[in-house]
């Protein structure tokens, strides 16, 4: 007799085998990229509160600063004044005489044969507005601002230091106010003064006025 096995067989059993190598690294792979991306998530979430944090803080910290006080009236003054001082400067520099250039050039005109016994010289005169005043040839009066009295031998000396003045930058209106032969004593000119020379020579007088340091060439 003959015997058969009643049990079935397991082919299904034996057909099946474990999930492939693959889709195993697949997933792990998904699983670290999911808590990869989750920490920078949390890390950056954690930054920007922080960031806004210190955004709140410091906006609190710029609303407590009080607010600057106006400036002061006088600020808005400041300016006008400093160029009425600019004016006031330039005015006074305008009207300033240098003298000791007016001496200088006066002493280069002198001729060899002239001699200068007496020289006055005064500032020009301003009227209250700054201006100078009207020069003496508008106002019909003689020049009264530079005199120089002195000797020499002959007119043309005198015509030759008279045309030398004239050329000077700083003197303006020079003429000849008196020219005559001294005697032993001196003679007196027009204006009450003596002018002592050697008996022989000449004495003269010559008027002009000063110009201003601006008027100067």
């Amino acid at each position: 007799m003959r015997a058969v096995n009643l049990l079935p067989r397991d082919d299904a059993g034996e057909g099946r085998s474990g999930p492939a190598l693959p889709v195993v690294v697949a997933c792990v792979g998904l699983v670290l990229i999911a808590a990869l991306l989750a920490f920078m998530y949390m890390s950056g979430s954690g930054k920007v509160g922080k960031q806004r944090t210190a955004l709140q803080q410091v906006t609190a910290e710029y609303d407590a600063i009080p607010a600057p006080a106006p400036p002061p009236a006088i600020d808005k003054q400041l300016p006008q004044e400093r160029q009425a001082r600019v004016a006031a400067l330039s005015t006074v520099l305008g009207q300033r005489v240098v003298w000791d250039r007016v001496l200088r050039e006066v002493s280069q005109v002198v001729p060899s044969d002239v001699w200068l016994v007496t020289l006055t010289a005064q500032s020009p005169t301003y009227l209250d507005g700054g201006a100078a005043a009207p020069s003496a040839a508008s106002s019909g009066q003689l020049p009264s601002g530079f005199i120089v009295e002195g000797c020499t031998y002959s007119q043309d000396s005198v015509a030759r230091f008279l045309s030398r003045l004239q050329l000077v930058p700083d003197l303006s209106e020079m003429s000849l106010a008196k020219s005559e032969s001294a005697g032993g004593s001196g003679s007196a000119d027009t204006s009450g003064s003596t002018t002592s020379c050697p008996a022989g020579m000449f004495t003269f007088t010559l008027q002009g006025n000063v110009r201003t340091g601006g008027s100067s060439s």
